[in-house]
């Protein structure tokens, strides 16, 4: 059985094999054709932190796969109230057939999975969220930006840098980030993605310098840099981030055909532009459509390898 906490635990081809899969079960749904292949399952979707693509494709993806999702917020559930992370992993692995948990400490979903008798997704932590970087490279592909791609990254070292840097040095691409001063990755991340990127051949660059990061890239992306519980640091963060707008100008120093990707929400006018985000390059609600077929394909790669 495989649990889905981090791409760090993927090689090349299972990450490919998942999203080729899920190409397949997309190309199907454009056609109207809905296989059942989690008929009769349960996905128990566990909510710390609020979301809508995440809710929305997760339990939109298990209705199509023939299964069904059951919404669990941290209010619904005595794992928000005093109950021990271990017990409720028994009880719900025990119930259902599949489970997805949106929150905050990385180490959570860790002790969840080590007693849970079902597969684990990682709807997202403060370390990683690698189910969006699943629909960020199948967008990728369906552009035709995923051979030999330049990835230029531009803001906040947050769990969306941390996603990119293991997605990278797995499959070998170069991926530069830019990050201000105070702001920048985990250091044992980075030096997790350096030694993949020896294996693999990916070329990893560490910048405080935006310019540098996007210049000749192929694929320009970014993230809200005021995360959920940091909302309290908005003003300072603003100040800090001075300057790493992606706009058009800095979007003019990437490749011309060069596309634009956001994991959503984003926030107009501050971490992005209106017109970059609305613009030709941009594909952000491609991507985000992405989130529902990407994950399609993993929940039935999960369930095909227990």
């Amino acid at each position: 059985m495989r649990h889905f906490l981090t791409l760090k635990d993927y090689t090349k081809e299972e990450i490919l094999e998942i999203l080729d899969l899920g190409l397949e079960i997309k190309k199907e749904i454009k056609a109207k054709i809905f296989t059942p292949r989690l008929a009769n399952q349960t996905l128990a979707m566990i909510f710390e932190k609020s979301s809508t693509r995440t809710r929305v494709s997760f339990e939109v993806g298990m209705y199509q796969l023939g299964g069904h999702a059951l919404f669990l917020s941290n209010r619904d559930i005595h794992l928000g109230r005093g109950e021990p992370v271990k017990d409720t992993a028994r009880v719900i692995s025990s119930m259902c057939d599949m489970v997805m948990i949106r929150t905050y400490e990385q180490s959570m979903l860790e002790e969840f999975a080590r007693y849970s008798q079902v597969p684990v997704i990682n709807g997202l932590s403060d370390s990683y969220h690698p189910v969006q970087l699943l629909a960020d490279f199948m967008t990728m592909m369906e552009c035709g930006k995923d051979k030999n791609p330049i990835v230029a990254y531009v803001g906040d070292g947050n769990n969306m840098t941390h996603s990119w840097l293991m997605l990278a040095s797995k499959l070998g691409f170069e991926l530069r980030v830019a990050t201000p001063k105070g702001y920048e990755c985990d250091p044992s991340i980075i030096a997790d993605a350096l030694a993949f990127a020896a294996q693999s051949g990916a070329k990893i660059t560490i910048t405080n310098d935006p310019k540098v990061a996007v210049e000749g890239a192929t694929v320009v992306t970014t993230d809200t840099w005021i995360s959920m519980g940091q909302e309290e640091e908005k003003a300072q963060r603003i100040r800090a981030f001075e300057g790493y707008i992606v706009d058009e100008a800095l979007m003019a120093l990437a490749s011309d055909d060069a596309i634009f990707l956001h994991c959503l929400p984003a926030y107009r006018g501050v971490e992005v532009s209106e017109a970059v985000l609305d613009g030709t390059q941009s594909v952000i609600f491609e991507e985000a459509e992405n989130r529902l077929h990407a994950q399609k394909g993993l929940m039935v790669w999960l369930n095909n390898h227990r």
